[in-house]
């Protein structure tokens, strides 16, 4: 039997048509991908505030969404859904779709009540996406003008004269200023009662009528209303005195050696949403907060810009929540 010779099979040429296409899709794809990274944004963007309006995050919010309407032409709509000490918003924005259309003014309630709440809806590390942090606050204890009280020394005397009757409000259970208010009875050694209330704005008009003698808020929501000579300015809560009050003590300086609070606020995305959208809100945050304008506005207000990356709101976020947990339990505040 002959042996048959088999040619050796020609090699295969590569489909160029096939990989052509293959590459027009792909590049078609990214294209398109990259197309809607630089249009955002495209439509209307909420901008959830969890607070009622009038408040420190509600006042910088309106002032940001304003530039930013101007900047992107899209409008920028501020939504205020207060309720259960920023929970209500917060929750809001956390069970968004992750696009970049739905973004929080957070703040320190959201580091705090982790510690407060047992079964929260939300993780405030977990289910938001950091974007910047915008400011802090230093906080401020003031009193209606009809209150026989001007030093943290008068406060703590009259406490003490009339325990359990002097009665303090404060922008809702478990927040910073609650908390402080707390803080302050443990450290004095004194009994007030707290008012609580679903924001700065409600607590202040209450304060202003004369309907609650006492207030721990934050600078930039209280201060005009010191200066127009509508509340007594007690003493002011951060390490040293503010450049904008500085006839105003520090609680500290008055006897309370340690006490310190403030608060502070930052924009959050829920998690998930894509890194460029992130990238574009931190850099219209970041040209915003540093304009001449907001420098001055907020500087005027007592209130520091800090303006972050995403990756140090994301640490400083972790911290206090950490920080918050100890403070809570030492009070052993507790809302549910």
């Amino acid at each position: 039997m002959g042996t048959r010779d088999t040619a050796p099979a020609p090699p295969r040429r590569p489909d160029w048509a096939g990989v052509g296409a293959a590459c027009v899709l792909m590049l078609t794809g990214s294209a398109a991908n990259c197309a809607v990274a630089q249009a955002y944004p495209v439509k209307q963007i909420r901008f959830v505030v969890p607070y009622t309006p009038g408040g420190a995050l509600d006042i910088v919010a309106r002032r940001m969404g304003v530039q930013m309407t101007a900047s992107w032409g899209q409008p920028v709509v501020i939504d205020n859904r207060p309720g259960a000490g920023a929970n209500i918003g917060s929750e809001i924005v956390a069970r968004a779709a992750p696009d970049g259309y739905t973004i929080l003014m957070g703040g320190i309630a959201n580091a705090i009540n982790p510690a407060l709440y047992k079964n929260m809806a939300y993780d405030p590390v977990r289910d938001f996406e950091a974007v910047s942090l915008v400011a802090s606050v230093p906080g401020i204890i003031v009193a209606h003008p009809s209150l026989p009280v001007r030093s943290v020394k008068d406060l703590i005397s009259l406490a003490r004269a009339r325990p359990g009757e002097l009665s303090y409000a404060s922008t809702g259970n478990g927040g910073a200023h609650h908390l402080a208010g707390e803080l302050l009875s443990r450290m004095a050694a004194i009994r007030m009662v707290h008012i609580p209330y679903k924001g700065a704005a409600p607590a202040l008009n209450d304060v202003l009528g004369g309907q609650v003698p006492l207030m721990f808020g934050n600078l930039v929501s209280v201060l005009p209303h010191v200066k127009a000579g509508k509340l007594t300015g007690i003493a002011v809560s951060s390490k040293a005195r503010t450049a904008v009050a500085p006839a105003l003590p520090t609680v500290a300086e008055s006897g309370l050696h340690g006490f310190e609070y403030g608060s502070w606020m930052g924009v959050l995305a829920p998690a998930a949403t894509p890194r460029d959208i992130v990238v574009k809100l931190n850099r219209e945050t970041t040209r915003i907060l540093k304009s001449p304008e907001m420098l001055e506005r907020l500087a005027n207000e007592g209130a520091d810009v800090i303006a972050s990356t995403p990756e140090a709101f994301a640490l400083y976020m972790k911290q206090e929540v950490a920080k918050w947990a100890k403070v809570v339990k030492e009070s052993g505040v507790r809302l549910d």
